[in-house]
């Protein structure tokens, strides 16, 4: 059986992949079949322990899948596909379904539990009928495809070699039996496609059903399924809690929460920048100076337009960030006080200047950024960065003074928590590297006494860190110029990296490690301080997109970390979630 046959019967429709797997790409373009992908949407959350066997999740998954690509095409692609296929790959073992692993710790567990033991790969199949007529409707086959397979009995050292090769973080199960994951079977006994994620020989053989067997206005009974029917299928998705509107035309009353979250997420733009405008014009400042102005007296002094100023300082009300009594006249409130006062001592005044004047220009060219896969510094300021801080930040001197405003503000904000964040007393000596204004050292030195640290950053940044440093001089914070990527480094027992390795991509952050990791002699330590990547935090997500508009880097998950610090003979990490702005992440010099 190929498929051949009935590749005339498709020439003319439309037919969508809901995957973006590039394995079932290549295994339907490799058998002939023209089709467009369109990856869903469908959020893989449905609960295994409803489900009374493996293939039914894996099958009920596919189908959620197709139906989710089948229903959004005609409302967002405006075309009604005539076949949508999709697809879902399981391993299980021992009674457990083995999806995709989160990290490498997640794959060792999976690749253990397959050691030296059988184990079944299911790939559920549904294929999605759709026919444009006064409303659409559709036909639902589905079916699933079961693989045995025998792992052979594997050492650390092959299971580490293999997680450490990056193959296992995309495949079910851990594993890609096409690639390197080849050398961990010991045999397979079924379809050898459906492991690596098709089914195509079953997969065929249904199209042959449909097309060559059975016409579409067949009334007798097959393995289609009517979506408005109530078949058990439907049954299954009310115990999902999954609602699926079988007609495009059906009226129904939109969820409250569900249209309040989506309001919310359009104008979050529009509190960001009420926020930096408030805190440019210099409100909070003036209020904290002089409490309880009326908007017409704020006006005056601020030199804005009294219309304007009642809807700005309305907004920041309603923003939490200001009070007013019924006269109404308006003060601060104790988070505008703690965090937007410029003389706060936690003010994040300088952050915020710098999200407006420099964030925010280039976030607004995140659709280039997403398309190109670059920093948007040209067609947000006109020119072209080659070289990020050089270029941007310091040949021009209040944009400096900006920045260093910015990045003294963060770590005002979050040094403590990395500071305290482990016990560093076995370090006697500090070098941060990039350190700018030496806030993060201060604080080091006011947690660790036995501790002096040296600061490590350009000349253009220390000429004006003076502007900076406390009142009460610390004589253990001291500060040297030069480039850390092309002068020799301070000798220390610990190397502070603070917002250092994000602005840089994996090859010139491997040049950096190398040349701390060459000063550095068994015992020494890295302390890193980034945002985490981390899929419950969305903070985290969203701070990963503006480091694609905004520099060549980009923000990494601790295993990433790891795995770089790793190649430089760094071990024995922790991590500390400081539920600040920053992370704290320690490594060991082995």
């Amino acid at each position: 059986m190929v498929l051949n046959p009935v590749i005339s019967k498709l020439s003319g429709k439309l037919v969508v992949l809901a995957s973006a797997s590039p394995r079932r790409l290549e295994i339907l373009r490799n058998a002939g079949l023209r089709f467009e992908v369109v990856p869903s949407w469908f959020k893989e959350t449905l609960d295994k322990r409803l489900f009374k066997s493996p293939q039914e999740y894996a099958v009920e998954t596919a189908k959620q899948k197709a139906l989710e690509v089948a229903r959004r095409m005609p409302f967002k692609h405006l075309k009604t596909p005539d076949i949508v296929i999709g697809a879902d790959t399981i391993v299980t073992v021992d009674g457990l379904i083995l999806e995709k692993p989160v990290d490498k710790d997640d794959a060792y567990r999976m690749l253990s539990r397959l050691s030296g033991k059988e184990h079944s790969v299911f790939t559920g199949v549904a294929i999605v009928l759709c026919h444009e007529k006064e409303k659409i409707d559709y036909q639902l086959i589905d079916f699933y495809e079961e693989t045995k397979v025998k792992f052979a009995d594997l050492s650390e050292d092959m299971l580490w070699e293999y997680i450490n090769s990056g193959e296992p973080m995309d495949k079910a199960g851990g594993y890609g039996i096409q690639a390197l994951g080849g050398m961990l079977v010991e045999f397979v006994h079924g379809d050898f496609l459906n492991v690596v994620g098709f089914p195509l020989n079953h997969f065929c053989k249904q199209l042959d059903l449909i097309y060559n067997r059975c016409p579409f206005s067949s009334d007798e009974e097959s393995a289609s399924v009517e979506l408005h029917h109530n078949s058990s299928h439907t049954t299954l998705i009310e115990r999902q809690l999954i609602e699926f509107n079988v007609t495009e035309h059906e009226d129904s009353e939109p969820k409250k929460e569900d249209l309040q979250q989506i309001i919310q997420l359009m104008d979050g733009f529009k509190a960001s920048k009420a926020l930096f405008t408030a805190s440019k014009m210099g409100v909070f400042d003036l209020l904290q100076r002089k409490p309880g102005l009326d908007a017409a007296q704020v006006a005056q002094e601020i030199k804005a337009a009294v219309k304007g100023t009642e809807g700005l300082l309305g907004a920041c009300v309603s923003l939490g960030l200001l009070q007013t009594s019924q006269r109404p006249v308006y003060k601060n409130t104790d988070l505008a006080t703690r965090y937007l006062w410029s003389d706060s001592p936690f003010s994040l005044h300088g952050y915020i200047q710098h999200c407006n004047e420099t964030l925010w220009p280039l976030f607004s060219h995140l659709e280039s950024a997403v398309r190109e896969g670059t920093n948007q510094h040209e067609r947000a300021f006109g020119k072209k960065a080659n070289d990020l801080f050089q270029d941007t930040y310091y040949n021009n001197q209040s944009v400096k003074l900006r920045f260093m405003n910015a990045m003294h503000s963060i770590a005002k904000v979050t040094g403590k928590a990395v500071a305290t964040a482990f016990d560093l007393s076995s370090y006697k000596t500090a070098c941060d590297l990039g350190g700018c204004t030496g806030a993060i050292a201060y604080e080091l030195t006011k947690a660790h006494p036995e501790m002096s640290v040296t600061v490590f950053d350009l000349p253009e940044v220390v000429e004006m860190s003076e502007h900076f440093h406390p009142s009460h001089t610390d004589n253990r914070v001291s500060f040297v110029a030069g480039d850390f990527f092309k002068d020799e480094l301070p000798k220390a027992d610990l190397y502070i990296l603070a917002r250092i390795l994000h602005d840089w991509p994996d090859e010139k952050v491997h040049i950096l490690l190398k040349k701390i990791g060459d000063a550095c002699t068994p015992g020494c330590g890295v302390l890193l301080s980034e945002i985490l990547l981390n899929e419950d935090r969305t903070y985290s997500a969203l701070q990963g997109l503006n480091m694609l508009a905004q520099t060549e880097g980009m923000e990494r998950t601790e295993s990433q970390y790891a795995d770089l610090l790793s190649k430089h003979g760094f071990g024995d990490t922790r991590v500390v979630r400081t539920m600040n702005f920053l992370d704290a992440f320690l490594a060991v010099k082995m």
